[in-house]
């Protein structure tokens, strides 16, 4: 199967300027982070000023937009112009290959990466989840690091092992499904950093400024729930058309092979965390660590099973 070098090439140019924007939307987060507190104050004593001074007949112009509000409403933009770039150079590999670009690690990588951003742009709408942006990308620059470096796979065709209509089913759904947890698991880890510093109380050093600037713990325990239970039915279904396909490839369901039994305990720890959270006395950070762990689980499965346990799923195109 012929490669189009072009597109391959405008496919990791793509890439490249993905990872590059969502540096620059990190670079404005943090500036929106850091002066969120301050101009909070600022806004309230601006409407103070404006309802004590109030004169019947006279046109009140509203308040110039904070530092902090511009900062986030840039980094929206640019956190989009990003997205697009990334969807681009996932669409571009495809062409490039002429198959579905879920190959190897590198094109596993990306897409669960692509993934999280979609969630987080759908899910976290609105000026209180903006400042959780600063700890979700960190872990989507990581990721897109290593797969532009140590995962990185040229352009080929797939093994004939992975030349199915199942590779696309499968292999998309589990990697959607991981891009959701990567948000679940950083919305628990941010509970968690949230618990030790309860709303109205004051900083307790510098861990204690940052997690004032978080949204509250209710807030932060719910999205991490909402997130996790989209992403639930998706792995596990990703895990059931695995077996399915296992049966029409290697003539068993399953045969606990090491990525299989992996993702089956990574299923199992986030079913028990979905159980923890519908169980009185489990809601609160108990239910939260279980997800934490459901989520290193994950990347437990990606990198350890995939780079150094050998078995049938050795498809992660490293040399």
């Amino acid at each position: 199967m012929p490669i189009n070098e072009n597109l391959a090439a405008f496919s990791d140019l793509a890439f490249r300027t993905a990872f590059l924007i969502y540096f620059l939307a990190f670079c404005l987060l943090i500036g929106q982070y850091a002066t969120s507190r301050v101009n909070k104050v600022e806004a309230r004593e601006l409407v103070g000023v404006g309802a004590g001074s109030a004169v019947p007949g006279r046109v009140i112009e509203a308040p110039a937009k904070s530092l902090s509000e511009r900062l986030g409403n840039m980094s929206v933009s640019v956190l989009v112009v990003g997205f697009a770039s990334h969807i681009a150079s996932i669409v571009l590999r495809g062409f490039a290959t002429e198959r579905f670009p879920l190959g190897n690690m590198y094109e596993f990588v990306t897409m669960a990466c692509a993934a999280a951003v979609a969630v987080g742009l759908v899910i976290m709408r609105g000026q209180k989840y903006r400042s959780m942006w600063v700890f979700l990308l960190p872990p989507v620059m990581i990721l897109m690091f290593l797969a532009a470096t140590v995962l990185y796979a040229d352009a080929a065709p797939v093994v004939p092992a992975l030349r199915s209509y199942w590779l696309p089913i499968h292999v998309t759904i589990v990697s959607v499904g991981s891009g959701v947890f990567m948000v679940a698991g950083v919305a628990s880890a941010l509970y968690l950093l949230r618990m030790r510093q309860p709303a109205g109380s004051e900083a307790d050093g510098f861990v204690g400024k940052i997690a004032r600037r978080l949204p509250d713990a209710q807030t932060l325990d719910r999205l991490a729930y909402k997130t996790t239970i989209i992403g639930f039915p998706l792995f596990g279904a990703g895990v059931i058309l695995g077996a399915i396909w296992a049966e029409s490839a290697w003539g068993r369901f399953w045969g606990w092979d090491p990525k299989e039994t992996m993702a089956f305990i990574a299923w199992v720890i986030y079913a028990a965390y979905l159980h923890a959270r519908a169980t009185s006395g489990w809601r609160d950070t108990k239910a939260a660590w279980i997800n934490v762990a459901g989520f290193v689980a994950m990347i437990f499965n990606l990198f350890v099973i995939n780079m150094v346990v050998q078995g049938l799923h050795s498809y992660a195109g490293l040399t």
